[in-house]
């Protein structure tokens, strides 16, 4: 089975999904089995909600940083505090740890896994 189309509700194809589950509705996706020569379409739905505290990560996880284009001396401190630039996802990775240190708590990127 592929999954070939996800859709955010209130596009084209998700608009009888939305009318029925409102805002439960969390996406819409397409899947398709070529040898059973069938069409499925799911739907993501939230059954429930709930408070949740994220806990600090550990001192040597990796996290995230945004830090801007014109943050020159910035980003030499990351560098060399050991951070990673990612070019591909254009953002900073260092250990949570050295992030504090620097002072940079507020630029952390939220990650559910934290």
């Amino acid at each position: 089975m592929v999954t070939r189309l996800v859709l955010k509700p209130g596009e084209r194809g998700t608009r009888k999904l939305l009318a029925e589950y409102g805002r439960r509705l969390v996406c819409v996706r397409y899947r398709y089995d070529a040898r059973l020569k069938r069409r499925w379409k799911t739907a993501e739905l939230i059954v429930d909600e709930s408070e949740w505290e994220p806990k600090e990560p550990r001192a040597g996880t990796k996290i995230e940083l945004r830090i801007g284009y014109g943050e020159a001396e910035l980003q030499r401190r990351v560098k060399a505090a050991g951070g990673k630039w990612d070019g591909k996802r254009r953002i900073w990775r260092m250990r949570y740890d050295k992030a504090l240190e620097l002072g940079l708590k507020d630029r952390i990127e939220p990650r559910w896994s934290i």
